[in-house]
C-alpha cells in the first residue's frame, strides 16, 4: 500500500469528521459520506470529496473507513444500501465504529465472501483524542489486513493489532468497562469526601500520584470538580458499549459481572433522570441518589 491509497470515510461527525481530517493531513486522498451531508461539506475545505451515497463514496476506493453510530448502522450502510456490493474485490473495510464483537465478526465474514477484507479498529480518547490524532485503536482481523490498514490508522492515533476478527471490538468493551467503573469510583469516592466536609478539588490533587492515580482521577475528575458535565464523551455512548459488553460476557460464559452491570445501571437512570450528560456527569446521578441532609 502506498499513500495514495484512496480512502472513502463513511461517518464524518463529531468524531469521524476529525478524524477524516487527519487522514487528509497525512497526504491520503478522501472521499466522505454522511446521512447529513453538511457535515461532509465541512471537509471540502480540507481537500475531501464528497459523495451523494455511501455506494458511490466506496466505488474507486482502496480502504473504507466507518465512524458509525452502531451495529444496526453499520449493518445497514455495509448490506441494507448496496455499499458492500459497489466494493471491488480487494477492498479493505477499517470499522472503526463501536460495535458488538459478534457483529464485527459477522461483517468480515459477509465481506470475506464479496473478495472484501475488514478490521474492526474501534478507538478511546473521544473528540480531544480524535482532533490531536492520538486515539487508541484497538484492532481485529487478519494481520494482512491490518497491515495494509495501518498507515491509515497512524494518521489517527496509536494502533495496537490484538487478535482476529471482533477482537478490537473486544478490546474496546474491555477499555469502557475500566473507564466507565473508574468513572463511577471517583465520582462517589469526591461525594464522599465533599459531603464530610473536605474540599473535593483538594482531595483530587492530594490523590494525584498515589496508587489511585489515572486518567479518569485527572481528567473526569477536573470535570467533576468543576461541574463540567459538557459533552466530551457521551453517556448514552458508554451506556450502550457497557450493554454491548453484558451481550459478549452472557454469549463467552462469563457470568458475573457485577462491576459492569452496576455501572450500566447508573448511566441508565443517569439518562432517564438528567440527560446525555458527559459521562463525567455520574457524579450528578449519585448525588441524585444520595440527596443531602436538609
Amino acid at each position: 500500500m502506498t499513500q495514495q491509497s484512496r480512502i472513502a470515510f463513511l461517518g464524518v461527525g463529531l468524531m469521524g469528521g476529525p478524524q477524516a481530517r487527519n487522514v487528509l493531513k497525512a497526504g491520503f486522498p478522501v472521499v466522505a459520506w454522511n446521512r447529513s451531508r453538511a457535515k461532509a461539506e465541512a471537509l471540502t475545505g480540507d481537500g475531501a470529496a464528497v459523495a451523494e451515497t455511501p455506494a458511490e463514496a466506496v466505488r474507486d476506493a482502496d480502504i473504507v473507513v466507518l465512524m458509525l453510530e452502531n451495529g444496526p448502522v453499520v449493518t445497514d450502510v455495509l448490506f441494507g444500501r448496496n455499499t458492500a456490493a459497489a466494493m471491488r474485490p480487494g477492498t479493505l473495510v477499517v470499522d472503526m465504529s463501536s460495535i458488538k464483537p459478534f457483529e464485527a465478526q459477522d461483517h468480515a465474514k459477509r465481506l470475506a465472501a464479496l473478495g472484501v477484507g475488514h478490521v474492526d479498529a474501534p478507538v478511546s480518547g473521544g473528540t480531544v483524542g480524535a482532533t490531536a490524532g492520538t486515539l487508541a485503536i484497538m484492532a481485529g482481523g487478519d494481520a494482512a489486513d491490518y497491515a495494509r490498514a495501518e498507515p491509515v490508522l497512524r494518521a489517527m492515533g496509536r494502533p495496537v493489532h490484538v487478535g482476529p476478527a471482533g477482537a478490537g471490538q473486544l478490546a474496546k468493551l474491555a477499555n469502557q468497562i475500566i473507564v466507565g467503573v473508574t468513572i463511577g469510583a471517583v465520582a462517589e469516592a469526591l461525594l464522599l469526601a465533599e459531603r464530610g466536609g473536605a474540599d473535593p478539588a483538594k482531595v483530587r490533587e492530594a490523590l494525584r500520584g498515589g496508587f489511585a492515580e489515572s486518567r479518569v482521577l485527572d481528567l473526569h475528575g477536573q470535570r467533576m470538580v468543576e461541574r463540567d458535565f459538557v459533552t466530551k464523551g457521551r453517556s448514552v455512548t458508554h451506556l450502550k458499549d457497557l450493554d454491548n459488553a453484558l451481550d459478549a460476557a452472557g454469549r463467552l460464559a462469563v457470568r458475573d459481572t457485577p462491576y459492569t452491570a452496576i455501572t450500566a445501571e447508573l448511566f441508565r437512570g443517569l439518562l432517564a433522570h438528567a440527560g446525555d450528560l458527559d459521562h463525567s456527569g455520574l457524579l450528578v446521578e449519585l448525588e441524585r441518589r444520595n440527596p443531602a441532609e436538609s
